[in-house]
């Protein structure tokens, strides 16, 4: 009983802090006027059979199939036509089909952003952007980082710098780059003791840094109200080790991914209300990763408050 009603909590939280209509994200060039509020509540699924042992591609049949699921609550604030508010705060759960081992469920991580447009300039039928998005987050919910794949988080926290690049043009078309420095902080684990290429007495675990590439090409048609993209993602951290043969991974690791993906977002009207989005991203390279497929459903609803 307890366990549920801590679901419910949290998912009422998730639909209260998430809707919005123009839904931006951190690696977007879509920015809310002044006054604007954005909230949305996702809800994503994921899951994998064969995961990376450092490069190499294998099944383990004590974890079988490998799932994953998110309700995800974000707000996005416009505080100038300039400068937007984003935070987001994910309730993730995880279990596999094989094996005696139990997932995890809870509260992540909240994350909060501030994204700002720095240049507007018309070239050739089009606009070029600039925009920069600076986030921090940090583990709010108690769950275990050094129980992994079924943790729902690192346990550490997380600084990101963000450039984005693009042009958008009159026709509707849109390209987009972006690129981000993440840096991790430690997580505490419960143990004193772990291998890292060599033996590691502390209970203490330094999360890698790591770079996060996003592109994207994106239409938007019917006067602004259906949105489509076709993305590529890749993140790559700048240290740590890879997972021993027959070992369970951990938060030192050395994670590599590789996805393709596609967003369809449509508004029920071209300015502010109602919206729904969909999205699917397909994991086609890693290293100490699954190779995962990803669904993802939302609402979005976007209002003036002042």
């Amino acid at each position: 009983m307890n366990k549920l009603l801590s679901m419910v909590l949290a998912l009422v939280v998730s639909f209260l802090l998430h809707f919005k209509a123009q839904s931006q994200t951190p690696w977007d060039e879509v920015m809310m006027d002044r006054g604007e509020f954005c909230v949305a509540l996702m809800y994503e699924y994921s899951s994998w059979d064969r995961y990376w042992e450092g490069d190499l591609l294998r099944a383990n049949a004590n974890i079988g199939t490998f799932t994953r699921r998110m309700a995800m609550s974000m707000i996005a604030v416009g505080l100038t036509k300039k400068v937007n508010i984003i935070a987001s705060l994910p309730y993730v759960s995880t279990n596999a089909s094989g094996g005696t081992q139990v997932g995890q469920d809870g509260i992540q991580d909240l994350s909060i952003s501030a994204k700002i447009d720095w240049v507007q300039k018309r070239i050739n039928g089009g606009r070029l952007l600039f925009l920069t998005n600076a986030h921090f987050s940090r583990p709010v919910g108690n769950y275990l980082s050094d129980y992994m794949p079924f943790s729902i988080g690192f346990g550490a926290p997380e600084i990101g710098l963000r450039g984005i690049g693009g042009y958008k043009m009159d026709n509707g078309l849109v390209f987009r780059a972006s690129l981000a420095y993440l840096w991790r902080g430690q997580t505490e684990i419960e143990r004193d003791y772990y291998y890292q290429n060599g033996s590691v007495y502390s209970r203490f675990m330094n999360v890698p840094n790591a770079l996060n590439f996003h592109g994207a090409i994106g239409y938007w048609a019917f006067e602004n109200r259906l949105r489509m993209e076709a993305s590529f993602m890749s993140l790559n951290c700048l240290s740590g080790d890879d997972i021993r043969a027959y070992n369970r991974p951990q938060p030192t690791n050395k994670m590599e991914v590789s996805q393709v993906g596609a967003w369809v977002q449509y508004y029920i009207k071209s300015d502010r209300g109602l919206g729904a989005l969909a999205y699917f991203n397909q994991t086609v390279s890693g290293r100490n990763m699954g190779r995962g497929s990803t669904f993802g459903l939302g609402l979005t609803y976007q209002f003036k408050a002042f």
